[in-house]
C-alpha cells in the first residue's frame, strides 16, 4: 500500500534577508492522504496561534488575522499530531524547502528531538517536478491547475487545506502511470511497418479489452514520448523504432 501525504502551510510572513523563517511562525497547516493514487478522506488541519503579529503582505495572501488565531492552539500543542500523521510517509509539497524550513524551525523552538523532517519522511517537491515537465513556464499552483484543467474557483485566497487538495490533483496529473499493455499474439514477430494494424489487448482492472492502434493513436504515443521523454507503451514494445 502506497501512502503519501500532501502538505501545505501558511505563515506570519517571511524574511527577505538571511533565513526566511527566523522570527516568523506557522499559522495554518493542512495535510491530506493519498493511498494508491486515490485521495482519501483522511486529513489534518490546524490553525495555530503564532503569538506575534501577522505581516500585512502575508495577510493579503491568506486573509488570516491575529484576532481569528487568538484562541487557537500554539504549535507545540499540535506538533505530535502532525508528526504522527506524516511519519514514514512520502511528503508531497510544492516548493518543499519553504514548508520544511518552517516546520523544522518550529520543532527546534520547542526542543523537539526531530531536527530533520527527511529523517522520518521521504520528501517530493512538486515545484521541481513541474519545472522539469514545463521548463521556462510559470509553475505556481494556479498555473498548474489551469494547465491540467483543475477547478480553482474555491481558491479565493491561499489556504493550507484547499491548497493541499488542489496540489494532490496536480500531483496525480503530473505522475499519471500508463497501463501496461500486451500484444495478443506474443509468438508472432511484429512487422513494425504495419504497426497501424496490430491488434492488442489492454489489461485494465483485470478486464481485457480488444483495441486497434491506428495512425492517430500511434502519433499520440510518439507525442507523449517527445513531451515527457518517456512512454511505457513505446519503450516496452519499440513502437517508435
Amino acid at each position: 500500500m502506497n501512502r503519501q501525504i500532501v502538505l501545505d502551510i501558511e505563515t506570519t510572513g517571511i524574511n527577505l534577508i538571511d533565513n526566511y523563517y527566523i522570527g516568523h511562525k506557522i499559522i495554518e497547516i493542512g495535510a491530506i492522504e493519498i493511498i494508491n493514487r486515490k485521495i482519501t478522506n483522511n486529513f489534518i488541519h490546524f490553525y495555530i496561534n503564532p503569538n506575534r503579529k501577522i505581516e500585512k503582505k502575508a495577510f493579503k495572501i491568506h486573509g488570516i488575522n491575529n484576532k481569528f488565531l487568538k484562541k487557537k492552539p500554539i504549535f507545540k500543542e499540535i506538533s505530535q499530531k502532525l508528526i504522527n500523521f506524516i511519519k514514514n510517509k512520502e511528503l508531497i509539497i510544492h516548493n518543499s524547502s519553504f514548508d520544511i524550513g518552517f516546520i523544522e524551525y518550529e520543532l527546534k523552538l520547542i526542543n523537539n528531538n526531530i531536527t530533520k523532517i527527511n529523517s522520518i519522511c521521504k520528501i517530493t517537491d512538486t515545484l521541481s517536478m513541474a519545472r522539469k515537465i514545463f521548463p521556462g513556464k510559470k509553475n505556481d499552483l494556479n498555473s498548474l491547475c489551469e494547465r491540467y484543467k483543475i477547478d480553482i474557483s474555491k481558491r479565493k485566497k491561499h489556504g493550507a487545506l484547499i491548497d493541499t487538495e488542489l496540489l494532490a490533483k496536480v500531483y496525480l496529473n503530473m505522475t499519471i502511470i500508463q497501463k501496461k499493455i500486451q500484444f495478443k499474439n506474443k509468438k508472432k514477430k511484429i512487422n513494425k511497418k504495419k504497426i497501424n494494424n496490430i491488434n492488442i489487448n489492454i489489461n485494465k482492472n483485470n478486464n481485457k479489452i480488444n483495441n486497434y492502434i491506428n495512425i492517430k493513436h500511434l502519433k499520440y504515443l510518439k507525442y507523449i514520448k517527445k513531451k515527457y521523454k518517456k512512454c511505457i507503451w513505446i519503450d516496452k514494445y519499440y513502437l517508435n523504432k
